[in-house]
């Protein structure tokens, strides 16, 4: 077996389609890491949600700044600098093997969703890195029942998650091992 970086070097029509796939997976990354941080700076600086939330969008959606410590629906939060580093080399190592994951990704579909997660896994390790916290401001709620607070990695986490499950159940194949 060939290392890892020398695999898809070939000039054959399957070797142009691995790259296709990686470029277009790492094109997706950069589109959903810099969405997000996008919004984000928009959110925090200029709309300045801290001094203006909650902002109803519709029946069941607000705009709000929720700041959370831990990963998805608030879990392994904390509140120390040990927690808040462990939080992020664990980020750093998941989207690490993501990336490899990518790197021997088999189809467009796998490379696309594997992308939006690694974008959207970086904007929320950046924000961690930077701000001690993630930034999340969509408020989904029905009456007083409010379910959860998301931001746009979380989004493309989502989206590349239902690509990965699409990929999987609709077109028979089995995702390659990372």
């Amino acid at each position: 077996a060939l290392p890892i970086w020398e695999t898809g070097l070939n000039q054959s029509p399957a070797g142009h389609r691995l790259w296709h796939q990686r470029l277009l997976g790492l094109i997706l990354a950069l589109f959903a890491l810099g969405l997000d941080q996008g919004h984000k700076i928009w959110m925090l600086e200029v709309f300045d949600i801290q001094s203006r939330q909650p902002v109803a969008i519709s029946p069941n959606l607000d705009l709000v700044l929720a700041w959370n410590k831990g990963i998805s629906y608030s879990l392994l939060s904390s509140d120390t600098e040990t927690g808040r580093w462990a939080l992020f080399a664990l980020s750093l190592s998941l989207i690490l093997v993501l990336v490899v994951w990518l790197w021997r990704s088999g189809s467009f579909a796998m490379s696309s969703g594997l992308g939006l997660i690694i974008g959207g896994a970086l904007g929320n390790a950046y924000d961690r890195f930077a701000y001690g916290a993630v930034a999340d401001f969509f408020l989904l709620h029905w009456g007083s029942f409010s379910w959860y607070v998301f931001n746009i990695a979380d989004v493309a986490i989502v989206a590349g998650v239902g690509l990965l499950l699409y990929e999987s159940l609709a077109l028979g194949q089995k995702p390659e091992a990372a």
